[in-house]
């Protein structure tokens, strides 16, 4: 029996899905509640969020596709303006048809083209009594686009009349979406990290397909089953934690990670292998410790004069406060709060830094450091 229970699918198709998201029961269970039946109205939008590399984007495709639902796909990356996201929409959403696979362009300038033409697709390609699915991926660049295209996603139910639910699927939270105008909120739904180990899926998989020989031997020998997990994991345990120092690190590369296991070596066998004498860390974690450390020497008064292009006018003073006679570097750190240290983040990084998830958790361990 699958993990997965709904009257509208058959028990194979839920074994299928069921095989196709490990570690991602939660999610889908909940994602297949909200959705109902084809012809059920759902949610008017979902926002979806969590780390990079947390399976949002694989799990709303495979979901889509698996249980057969219409939907439309768009990288709001691709598409960065507002015409070419709409223009695109209207686009897949032509294709849906088994007989009209290469839909012709659909031109659209306004969100209200937009409207009366999802309508008329929507009965052109027979769809009304069911629901028609519009996942936006990479959904915080719709933040750079105008001002009514965010809520008008967020009500297009209410205003096409039309069963449809947008998805949204981002990297930051719903707090730092928020119109100020005010808008129709939507389901929030959190995809935790795949381990506490490792974030990115993408290394995980990486990681495990590298070891997965190793973690079979025991089997392969005849000394454990393949349901004996716990010998099977005490087998590869330290092999594990090796390929985490090195090939994790990228120290050495995967060809010479599979030439240590063949020759059951150690890694430090290498040649020129550094041993963790150099290890390069995140891009933007270079400037959040620059901005920490400007931060806590700088008094918050000087921000504006040094971070500012058009600060104005400074009156030039010799007043100096009794403490600040002496050299900050010989009182000290200062603590400073978070939404300066983001502040002076924005002003020595050239290029727009939207405030993701993973900005916060490099801030969390520029803190603890």
């Amino acid at each position: 029996m699958p993990n997965f229970e709904h009257p509208e699918y058959p028990e194979a198709t839920l074994l299928h899905l069921e095989s196709m998201v490990p570690c991602r029961e939660s999610q889908v269970s909940s994602l297949m509640s909200i959705f109902g039946e084809r012809q059920h109205f759902s949610f008017p939008s979902i926002f979806i969020y969590g780390h990079t590399s947390s399976g949002k984007t694989y799990v709303m495709q495979t979901l889509l596709e698996t249980l057969e639902l219409p939907h439309v796909f768009v990288n709001c990356v691709e598409c960065f303006t507002s015409r070419l996201l709409l223009e695109e929409i209207l686009t897949q959403l032509q294709n849906l048809s088994s007989e009209n696979k290469h839909g012709s362009h659909v031109p659209c300038d306004t969100f209200n083209d937009f409207v009366r033409l999802f309508k008329q697709e929507i009965i052109t390609q027979d769809l009304q009594n069911q629901t028609v699915y519009i996942v936006l991926d990479k959904a915080e660049q719709l933040r750079e686009m105008e001002a009514n295209v965010l809520p008008g996603f967020l009500r297009l139910q209410e205003m096409t009349d039309r069963n449809v639910t947008v998805i949204f699927l981002s990297e930051i939270v719903w707090e730092l979406f928020r119109p100020n105008t005010g808008c129709l909120e939507p389901f929030t739904l959190y995809f935790p990290d795949y381990s506490i180990v490792c974030r990115d899926l993408k290394e995980l998989r990486h990681l495990a397909a590298l070891n997965f020989t190793k973690y079979c031997e025991p089997v392969v020998r005849g000394e454990a089953n393949e349901r004996d997990t716990r010998r099977l994991w005490k087998n590869i345990e330290s092999h594990l934690k090796k390929a985490m120092q090195t090939v994790y690190l990228r120290e050495i590369s995967s060809s010479q990670w599979e030439r240590i296991q063949q020759d059951d070596g150690e890694p430090g066998h290498l040649k020129g292998l550094s041993a963790h004498a150099h290890v390069e860390l995140p891009y933007y974690s270079k400037f959040l410790l620059i901005a920490a450390y400007l931060a806590s020497y700088n008094p918050a008064r000087t921000d504006k004069r040094f971070f500012l292009k058009h600060h104005g006018k400074i009156k030039k003073t010799n007043f100096l406060k009794k403490h600040e006679k002496t050299s900050n570097h010989l009182l000290g750190p200062k603590p400073f709060p978070l939404d300066r240290l983001l502040a002076i983040l924005y002003s020595i990084v050239d290029n727009k830094v939207a405030p993701t998830a993973n900005i916060f958790s490099q801030c969390g361990t520029c803190y603890t450091d």
